[in-house]
């Protein structure tokens, strides 16, 4: 196990037990001493728990970023909920699949997660369970959920662009050299 840099060692201990992947824990220092402990859960149905031992620690959620990733060439969504106590970041991540599609709401544990819940279900497309308030937040009602999925960043479609550009001017400055 790695060393525990900064935080409560009893959170640590009790969130470490949620996870039992090889690359499930992960602690962090940056450049400004900040402290970040990360933890993969075994199933999106350990959310709760993980929260539950955060929130009895007096952290407070700052954050829940949902986003889409490719594994094996299987597109999966994940959802990382980012909590801080003491000027520690304690992140828990979830992956969600064809066996664990879903994700337990945490509203009930730490009420400023409705609004990010509510964005994911909205935005992502990701069912929240057991959320007291699931209504849309922004978006028009004739707009598909999970509508970010369906959309290709700038990014990335500049990045095949002009990565393809790039390589066709440095083989042709070679020619020229030749």
């Amino acid at each position: 196990m790695q060393k525990v840099i900064h935080g409560d060692e009893l959170i640590i201990e009790e969130l470490s037990a949620l996870g039992t992947e090889p690359d499930a824990i992960h602690h962090s220092i940056d450049s400004f001493g900040n402290a970040y402990h990360w933890f993969r859960l075994d199933t999106p149905r350990l959310l709760r728990r993980g929260a539950e031992v955060l929130h009895q620690a007096g952290a407070r959620l700052a954050m829940i970023t949902a986003y889409n990733r490719r594994h094996m060439s299987e597109p999966m969504q994940e959802v990382c909920y980012h909590f801080e106590q003491n000027g520690v970041i304690y992140n828990l991540t979830v992956t969600l699949n064809g066996e664990w599609p879903t994700v337990p709401s945490i509203t009930s544990i730490f009420a400023n997660a409705d609004w990010h819940e509510r964005e994911m279900m909205e935005l992502y497309g990701i069912n929240v369970t057991e959320h007291p308030n699931p209504r849309r937040l922004f978006l028009d009602k004739e707009l598909d959920a999970g509508i970010l999925n369906e959309v290709v960043p700038l990014s990335i479609m500049m990045n095949g662009a002009c990565s393809t550009d790039l390589w066709e001017r440095i083989m042709k400055d070679k020619e020229k050299r030749a």
